[in-house]
């Protein structure tokens, strides 16, 4: 059984080598190959474009998904709010959905121009 979870370290670890190497090799060849003919940049080497690739990994993709709205974090949320939905009275429910179509209104598209304005069909700024 050990042998087993070693052989598959083994390769969960050459799988995650052989991904970094692609993913450097890509960032390489698109920047190499857009980027200094469009706004005249300098080619890169491949462990700058590695750089590069970590770079953007903490600034747009972070570690982990504590606090996303992906997956778990939306799943909690949502939880939540059923949650505190329980716990309210009808007249509750209503004025918590009432202050919620005054906040939000409805999307711009579905306005019409010269609608009067009631509690259901306000519009978005007061």
């Amino acid at each position: 059984m050990k042998r087993f979870w070693f052989k598959k370290g083994i390769m969960i670890f050459l799988f995650f080598i052989a991904a970094v190497i692609v993913f450097g090799a890509i960032v390489m060849g698109l920047w190499n190959a857009i980027l200094p003919n469009v706004i005249g940049v300098k080619a890169i080497t491949f462990f700058q474009a590695l750089g590069i690739l970590l770079l953007s990994k903490i600034l747009f993709g972070g570690f982990g998904h504590r606090g996303s709205w992906n997956g778990r974090g939306r799943n909690q949320w949502k939880k939540r709010m059923q949650e505190k939905l329980a716990t309210m009275s009808p007249e509750d429910k209503e004025k918590f959905k009432q202050e919620w179509r005054r906040r939000c209104g409805r999307p711009w598209h579905m306005q019409e121009r010269n609608a009067p304005e009631d509690e259901t069909n306000e519009p978005w700024t007061k």
